[in-house]
């Protein structure tokens, strides 16, 4: 692959060049790896900055439907909008259905939107190991906004704030049982809460909800990068479109404050450190499983298992090159 014809692809916006990149990037041969991080360099150069968004939701809340919706309706302001899908893999065959795709039937034909699902593999907080980096590419392909929806909701879900500017937590009406299992720590650090499906016959129910996560929000936190009023809850519908336009504009308040403030390069730089020693820890693990270290840890693990020695002892062993 040409990595500086690839690039200059890229920035030009051309599609199929970006997602021979995330492909690209994804990949887990070495060879891939080197043209990878080459690619990155070589887009770095265009400077943009997309509005990153992380979506998370628990199953059946109808996050495919309101991506679609919030996303037609952004390309409808005449802003190019990425998706980045993450599906869940199997622990046993590794497959991912990857269907995402197919449930925005609309905002997939859009020409200002892509949609990219990607599996997780092996990686914990419902975003895929190369997200961050798939949504570098997205930013240097020129897209304004960056929606990055995760696998589920759990407390490694947490991991998705980690790259994103916003987080957002869509959860359904009628929720009291659903309050109680939403974890703790993925309340705290959401920037807003949407309780979609709020039409109809479950109108009612959506408000008493969301009032209920209002209280639930201003009982948890107080965090510096937040301006009066927020963290807070809303009420949107997916399929009437209502309160997709309020929630945009308190997203983009925001935003603004937070620029103003200077939270927004804080919570870059920030994100941008995390990062970097996230991908210094998994090359090490990485390392565990090549050449002379790998057979180290093949014996002690024997070891291990026969009862020979505790594991305490040889993970030590293994650490200490013992």
């Amino acid at each position: 692959m040409d990595i500086a014809d690839q690039a200059k692809r890229i920035v030009a916006g051309e599609r199929r060049a970006l997602a021979r990149g995330i492909t690209l990037i994804e990949s887990a041969r070495a060879d891939h790896r080197e043209q990878a991080v080459a690619l990155l360099e070589a887009v770095k150069g265009a400077e943009r900055q997309a509005l990153r968004i992380g979506l998370s939701g628990t199953p059946g809340v109808g996050k495919s439907t309101f991506i679609e919706a919030f996303g037609m309706m952004l390309t409808g302001q005449g802003l190019r909008v990425a998706v980045l899908a993450v599906d869940p893999s199997s622990t046993l065959s590794g497959g991912s259905i990857l269907g995402d795709k197919t449930r925005m039937e609309m905002l997939s034909r859009n020409p200002n939107a892509f949609i990219r699902p990607s599996p997780s593999q092996t990686a914990l907080g419902g975003v895929a190991r190369r997200t961050r980096e798939a949504v570098m590419l997205c930013e240097a392909a020129g897209y304004d906004v960056v929606l990055i929806e995760t696998v589920g909701v759990g407390q490694s879900e947490t991991m998705v704030a980690g790259m994103a500017d916003l987080f957002m937590l869509l959860l359904a009406p009628a929720g009291g049982d659903e309050l109680q299992g939403v974890k703790r720590g993925i309340m705290e650090i959401a920037d807003m809460i949407l309780v979609n499906k709020a039409d109809g016959d479950l109108l009612p129910a959506a408000t008493r909800t969301c009032a209920d996560y209002a209280g639930a929000l201003r009982l948890l936190r107080k965090r510096s990068s937040d301006p009066e009023g927020f963290p807070k809850a809303m009420l949107v519908s997916a399929i009437t479109s209502d309160g997709l336009d309020a929630a945009w504009d308190e997203m983009r308040a925001l935003v603004k404050w937070r620029k103003d403030s200077g939270h927004w390069d804080t919570n870059r730089t920030k994100q941008a450190r995390h990062w970097f020693e996230e991908e210094v820890r998994l090359g090490l693990l990485a390392r565990l499983s090549e050449g002379e270290m790998r057979s180290k840890m093949e014996r002690l693990g024997a070891a291990v298992a026969a009862g020979e020695v505790s594991v305490a002892v040889a993970a030590r062993k293994a650490l200490d090159g013992g």
